[in-house]
Order: structure tokens, then C-alpha cells, then sequence
């Protein structure tokens, strides 16, 4: 991860400045920054977009690499609703991100 800095922001304008001594050649420029509180909800939901994807991925690779016996095709199909259906059980009790824009400390 990328190591944190902190820094002063005004609660009048919101100009951001760090606590580095100038050295005399210091020139403002436009930089764009993210609230730490921020970037740690979204690195959350991805890592839990990441965990729900390894889910899928692994009962992809069941139905992929099964082949069912020339009389079993149906026995086969119903197993494989059943591991699917446990999949999205599994899903479901898995924490859900909060939708985009909504902020629980608000709440």
C-alpha cells in the first residue's frame, strides 16, 4: 500500500497542506487526493468483490471440468443445481458492500 502523509486541511476553503519545511523554491500545483476513511471503503468492497469472484470462479471450474456418464446426465445436472444453489447461499451470507454514494457515519 501506499504510505500515508499526514496533513493540515482548512475547514473554510479545504486547502490541503503538509507539514514539510520550504527550502525556497516551492511552487503550488493542482493535485487531486482522496480521504483515507475513502480509499479504505473502496480497497473493502474490492477485496470483497475479489472474494465473491473466487467463489464463482471455483464452481465455473466444477462444471467445467465435469463429465458426466452417458446415463447419468440428469442425475449430473441436478448435483450441479444444488452445488450452484449452495454457491449462492454462500454469496448471500456474504457481507454486501454498501451502495455507491451512501455514507453509514451519516446515518
Amino acid at each position: 500500500m501506499t504510505e500515508r502523509m499526514v496533513a493540515w486541511q482548512c475547514i473554510g476553503c479545504g486547502r490541503i497542506e503538509g507539514a514539510q519545511p520550504c527550502i525556497g523554491i516551492c511552487q503550488d500545483r493542482k493535485a487531486e487526493f482522496v480521504y483515507a476513511a475513502e480509499y479504505d471503503e473502496v480497497v473493502g468492497k474490492l477485496e470483497q468483490a475479489h472474494h465473491r469472484l473466487d467463489v464463482l470462479i471455483a464452481g465455473l471450474r466444477m462444471i467445467a471440468g465435469t463429465t458426466p456418464h452417458n446415463d447419468g446426465w440428469e442425475r449430473s445436472y441436478r448435483a450441479m443445481q444444488d452445488r450452484a444453489r449452495r454457491i449462492l447461499g454462500t454469496l448471500a451470507a456474504l457481507p454486501q458492500a454498501a451502495p455507491a454514494g451512501s455514507n453509514d457515519a451519516q446515518a
